[in-house]
């Protein structure tokens, strides 16, 4: 059975008709003629003639080609396992350096928040231009635009999975677009009396939690739409919030200096944390990860107690301080000062080694959590920097965290280093190992 079709048959028997005849093989030629029945006339001008040689010689090239790719591409994949991006790409305690690998500019408007996607080495990032843009960060390269709202875009949020983004804005909206529907906007939630800025998917992801100006903090249903609860107590805008990572507790924080844990099934208030003397821009929840060093920091003792998740939590003001607190007790843990302008974003290394924060002075500094000294600053950009997010983490599963000593440990691969900043200066940087 021949792997050839007809005509590849023909075409192939017509070039060896030709061959043979130019060489003079005049029984072969005439063996092969009568036995494949080609009724064909040599002729020096056909495509047929000299096609066989080249075919010959052009097979032999290639293969002389293939294996000089091979043995290049050996070699370099040699020196990428000794490279030093390699090895930083491995490191666990990697954090950002200057320069950054990319600037992702086409907003018209400042960057207020970024999120990475969980799965896909998507970038979305929300700005005052009433739009959100989804990047490529791996090659820095633009995706697509996102439109819908009407005022400037706060904050947004993947799902666990990443089927979802949750968006919110000064437009009094929260949309919900579906990432693998080309992105359409398919659910928008109206429900706040004012400019709505924060929002979060609730562990689950069948509930948003969002938090806004007009005082109130609310929790929705994703499939209905419907209010689930309106949780008050706060006496100004509320800025921030973040759900826990088993969903058992809500940090916010507030114009009115105060941070608070709250349950968000009954919406009271566990715990009240004061000692900022000014507007708090940003509450998140510590890793489980990060609880032996922040212990250590506190000079607490290693308890069993604290391997729940929502035990510590990290602010940042515009007094220029980070603060860390114990959620049960409400007690300040640690002052962190350094920045001298407003802190506006605080990350977790997903090491639980450092704290991460950005500032109006235009820096990121990096903490070590377990002294509380700045090891590290980096200028990352022209105007004040708004938002920092950390690249994609596996969800950890609180019950599985060996966190009787505290030392859960984050294996090296559930986590990519990779660091993405927004800035009034409208735009946004990727950092890379």
């Amino acid at each position: 059975m021949s792997l050839l079709t007809e005509r590849q048959t023909e075409e192939l028997q017509k070039s060896i008709l030709e061959y043979l005849h130019a060489n003079n093989f005049v029984e072969a030629f005439n063996a092969l003629k009568t036995e494949s029945g080609i009724d064909y006339t040599p002729d020096p001008k056909t495509k047929y003639a000299g096609l066989l040689e080249k075919k010959w010689t052009s097979v032999i090239r290639l293969q002389k080609k293939i294996m000089d790719l091979e043995n290049r591409n050996a070699a370099l994949q040699e020196e990428l396992s000794l490279s030093p991006a390699k090895r930083a790409a491995l490191q666990t305690d990697w954090v950002p350096r200057a320069p950054a690998a990319y600037v992702l500019k086409g907003h018209r408007g400042q960057i207020l928040k970024v999120a990475f996607h969980p799965t896909f080495n998507l970038l979305a990032s929300a700005s005052e231009d009433a739009t959100v843009k989804i990047w490529d960060w791996e090659t820095g390269e633009f995706e697509r635009t996102l439109k819908g709202h009407t005022r400037g875009v706060n904050d947004l949020a993947f799902d666990s999975k990443g089927n979802l983004l949750v968006t919110c804005s000064s437009d009094l909206f929260i949309k919900i677009w579906d990432v693998q529907n080309e992105w359409k906007n398919t659910k928008t939630f109206a429900g706040h009396d004012h400019t709505i800025s924060s929002v979060r998917f609730m562990p689950g992801d069948q509930q948003i939690v969002s938090a806004s100006r007009d005082q109130t903090i609310r929790i929705f249903d994703v499939a209905s739409t419907h209010l689930v609860r309106t949780i008050t107590g706060h006496t100004d805008w509320v800025r921030c919030v973040d759900p826990s990572e088993d969903g058992r507790l809500i940090a916010s924080c507030s114009n009115d200096q105060t941070a608070r844990i709250i349950d968000p099934l009954s919406g009271e208030t566990k715990t009240e944390l004061r000692g900022h003397q000014h507007t708090i821009e940003v509450v998140v929840f510590a890793p489980i990860v990060a609880y032996a060093a922040i212990r250590e920091l506190a000079g607490l003792p290693q308890t069993d107690r604290s391997s729940r998740p929502g035990a510590y939590v990290a602010t940042g003001a515009r007094d220029m301080t980070i603060k860390l607190w114990d959620t049960q007790t409400g007690q300040m843990l640690r002052t962190l000062q350094g920045h001298d302008n407003w802190v506006r974003a605080l990350v977790f290394h997903p090491s639980g080694k450092f704290l991460l924060s950005a500032c109006d002075d235009k820096t990121i500094r990096v903490w070590e959590l377990s002294t509380g000294r700045c090891v590290k600053k980096v200028d990352a950009h022209g105007h004040f920097i708004n938002c920092m997010a950390w690249g994609p983490q596996a969800a950890t599963d609180p019950t599985k965290t060996n966190g009787a000593s505290g030392s859960g440990k984050a294996e090296p691969e559930k986590f990519v280093n990779v660091v993405a900043t927004g800035s009034v200066d409208q735009t946004i940087k990727i950092w890379l190992p």
